[in-house]
């Protein structure tokens, strides 16, 4: 076989230890477009997926899936337009971040985490692609 089997990413994983937190977090405070909750019937939530118009984000209840809660360590990178902008609205909505905004030469970023202490970045980058 020559060339890649994998035709894109249909979602990256969140875990979380209190799912109706971490919804609310994702769509009250981030102010993603929530898409579905997964549940059997009867029972309580299972997951939620929230849209970033690129890659969908699924919030893992990591309890009621016998999977044993540990954050993400590494920042998942939420596009931004406007780094400072997006940071000063977090900000007023409560959320603290880890660092100054760090311009790296290609990109803008500003580091936090999510109410589980799952690694989330803005980010935007303004150098082109490629080179």
């Amino acid at each position: 076989m020559t060339g890649s089997i994998v035709t894109g990413v249909d979602f990256v994983c969140v875990p979380t230890s209190d799912l109706a937190a971490a919804r609310e977090f994702y769509s009250e405070v981030l102010g993603l477009t929530p898409s579905s909750v997964w549940q059997r019937p009867g029972q309580d939530a299972l997951g939620a997926e929230f849209e970033t118009g690129g890659v969908t984000l699924a919030l893992l209840d990591c309890a009621a899936l016998g999977i044993e809660f540990s954050p993400n360590n590494v920042p998942i990178a939420l596009q931004v337009e406007d780094v400072e902008a997006a940071r000063a609205e977090l900000e007023s909505r409560g959320v603290s971040f880890a660092a100054d905004t760090i311009d790296s030469g290609v990109c803008h970023q500003a580091f936090f985490k999510d109410p589980d202490g799952n690694a989330l970045d803005l980010h935007h980058r303004y150098a082109p692609h490629g080179g």
